[in-house]
C-alpha cells in the first residue's frame, strides 16, 4: 500500500529539500533530485522505505510505494513533520 503525503512548508523549495536530503541522508538512505522532483531510498526498522517527491508552490508532495506493512501512512506522516518542521 503506497501514502500520498502533502507537507505544506513556508520558505523557499531548496530549504525544504535540503532538510529532507539531511534526514534521509543522516539515515543512510539515499536522496536524488532538485528542488522540483526526485526520489529517496531508506532501510528503517529492518526494511525499505522508497518513494518520490515533488514541489509544487508552498507543498511538499511525497509518495512513498515502499514501506513496511506495520507502519502506517500516518506513522511516516508524523515522523516527517516532525523532521522537517
Amino acid at each position: 500500500m503506497s501514502c500520498t503525503i502533502n507537507l505544506p512548508f513556508t520558505g523557499d523549495a531548496d530549504t525544504i529539500v535540503n532538510k529532507a536530503k539531511s534526514a534521509v541522508e543522516g539515515q543512510g538512505g539515499t536522496f536524488t533530485g532538485d528542488n522540483q522532483a526526485g526520489s529517496f531510498s531508506l532501510s528503517a526498522m529492518g526494511s525499505n522505505i522508497a518513494g518520490s517527491y515533488t514541489v509544487e508552490g508552498n507543498t511538499l508532495n511525497l509518495l512513498v510505494t515502499d514501506k513496511p506493512f506495520f507502519v502506517s501512512c500516518g506513522m511516516i506522516e508524523s515522523l516527517l513533520k516532525s523532521k522537517l518542521g
